[in-house]
């Protein structure tokens, strides 16, 4: 059931880690298999930790998902089966969210007298709004597909066997892109919904000047200006 258990927290952040460094890596799928994306995390594993230890380890299993929420790529969830808890928080770090027909998603924490500890509480409502947030939040019920299409907790639904194809097709066209763009865009994006306006404009305005000194914008322009619009190629 992919159990998110502390040793796969941290193995979530070293891989976060090497596909923000690796220039080869253009593009990210996350994806838990054909039968489920993630379960949540490992019940049994938590039931063991008092209030002393979870204070440790809190920080750490929020930033391992920060981690993948922050890799300055396209990133997209292939979302497959159960995502609940820690999956549903973990297909919230992605940038898009393609998900199987028979697809489940829900924070059911509150189920167990907690509440959402990956980034669930932030996460979600600036996804789908506060008032929809509390509603998953505080029943701790899980939305099907095309529930989870119409409230905006998923972008796409497609039949089970096609998540991870779709997925990767959405992720190789991105790879073909401009990765400095690609970059800047994600960032001004992010910021943007954290921030005020004024900020938000700032980043905005500081990356779209940035970017005129770089290969891809002058390979862009002049594909454009030569053979028209889409034809740039920035491999």
């Amino acid at each position: 059931m992919n159990a998110l258990d502390v040793a796969t927290q941290d193995r979530l952040k070293e891989l976060a880690a090497e596909a923000t460094r690796r220039e080869d890596v253009r593009a990210v799928v996350i994806y838990g298999g054909e039968k489920v994306f993630a379960a949540g995390a490992d019940i049994k594993e938590m039931q063991n930790m008092d209030h002393a230890a979870m204070v440790l380890r809190s920080r750490d299993l929020q930033d391992s998902f920060t981690a993948v929420a922050r890799i300055p790529k396209p990133v997209v969830a292939a979302v497959t089966g159960y995502a609940l808890g820690g999956g549903c928080e973990l297909a919230l770090c992605a940038d898009y969210r393609i998900a199987a027909d028979n697809a489940k998603l829900g924070q059911p924490e509150i189920l167990l007298g907690l509440i959402p500890g990956a980034g669930g509480t932030q996460r979600l409502p600036r996804l789908v709004g506060p008032s929809k947030a509390k509603d998953l939040i505080f029943t701790g019920r899980m939305v099907k597909a095309d529930e989870a299409l119409a409230i905006g907790l998923v972008d796409r639904v497609v039949p089970a066997a096609d998540v991870y194809t779709e997925a990767h097709a959405w992720a190789a066209k991105l790879a073909q892109g401009p990765a400095i763009a690609l970059r800047a865009a994600k960032e001004a994006v992010d910021t943007g919904v954290e921030t005020d306006l004024e900020t938000g404009l700032a980043v905005e305005r500081n990356w779209f000047a940035g970017l005129f000194a770089t290969e891809d914008r002058e390979r862009g322009m002049r594909s454009f200006v030569e053979e028209g619009p889409g034809k740039a190629k920035f491999l």
